[in-house]
């Protein structure tokens, strides 16, 4: 079970979610969100990933920034992976950003009918998240009955330590995603809380592989 854990704004978090066992560490710019780094703070922070951790992926995640900006960030800060988060970012955005870096994720919801093909938009990775990104809010998975992804996707929204399990079980993701559900306050991580959400869904992966 491949797992994210994003809005991370300090190296000690990012130690903590590594040594957890968290395959991607996901770093927000954003106007919008309480977890928003300055773009000198997310250079700094990636380069940390890459220092201090082979095979764990930094993601830039991006939502109201324009793609090629976002993607010639992306690549000037040696980030591994860039994610075009909502429905502002359409085909076209996607194919600007590949033409300067490749290694793309799509994040959307069901709420806006997206294709759940992953690479529709030659993407490595699709994220399905609440209607209410970033709230914490839980949405029905049962949504998924009629739409559920194949290959690398990751399930985001309402996670925590406590149900995260379930739903593994219930919606069948690649990799799952947590960010505020295991935050003490908003953007405020919580290393207990980190530990025991990564050791549940990788609990939950295996059990669910068997």
């Amino acid at each position: 079970m491949f797992v994210k854990v994003c809005g991370l704004a300090t190296t000690a978090d990012i130690d903590v979610a590594i040594e957890a066992g968290a395959d991607a560490i996901g770093l927000v710019i954003s106007e919008r969100s309480v977890r928003g780094l300055a773009r000198d703070q997310a250079a700094r922070l990636a380069a940390h990933v890459t220092t201090g951790a082979t095979g764990v992926t930094s993601v830039l995640v991006v939502n109201d920034m324009p793609a090629a900006e976002a993607a010639g960030f992306a690549r000037d800060i040696g980030i591994g992976a860039l994610q075009l988060h909502g429905p502002a970012y359409g085909e076209e955005d996607f194919a600007e950003a590949f033409a300067l870096f490749p290694h793309l994720w799509r994040a959307t919801s069901l709420k806006d009918r997206p294709d759940t093909r992953v690479g529709a938009y030659r993407e490595e990775v699709l994220l399905l998240d609440s209607p209410e990104a970033g709230s914490g809010a839980r949405w029905d998975l049962s949504l998924l009955d009629t739409a559920r992804p194949e290959g690398s996707w990751l399930l985001a929204g309402g996670l925590t330590p406590g149900n995260v399990a379930e739903a593994i079980r219930q919606a069948r993701p690649w990799g799952v995603d947590v960010s505020s559900g295991v935050e003490s306050a908003p953007g405020v991580k919580d290393p207990e809380l980190i530990r025991s959400f990564v050791t549940a869904a990788k609990t939950a992966g295996a059990r669910a592989a068997r």
